[in-house]
């Protein structure tokens, strides 16, 4: 019998648990009304999802998350 490798490649997250927290977080905020966007927190109130999402992903890139880099527009 032929011993078969896997070739298959590791995965990686492209995540890291402390940014998954710091999304949960935000996400938690925005439901209770809290999460604030802008600098300091002066803006509006958030009422999107996606605008939650963000929020948490850079306060996440902040703190030295791993978390990819924002892409450039």
């Amino acid at each position: 019998m032929a011993v078969r490798k896997s070739l298959r490649k590791k995965s990686t997250r492209k995540y890291g648990e402390a940014a998954s927290k710091s999304v949960e977080s935000a996400m938690r905020r925005e439901k209770r009304g809290t999460l604030r966007s802008g600098k300091g927190g002066k803006g509006g109130k958030v009422t999107s999802r996606e605008q939650a999402i963000a929020i948490g992903l850079s306060e996440a890139r902040k703190k030295g998350a791993k978390v990819p880099m924002k892409k450039a527009s």
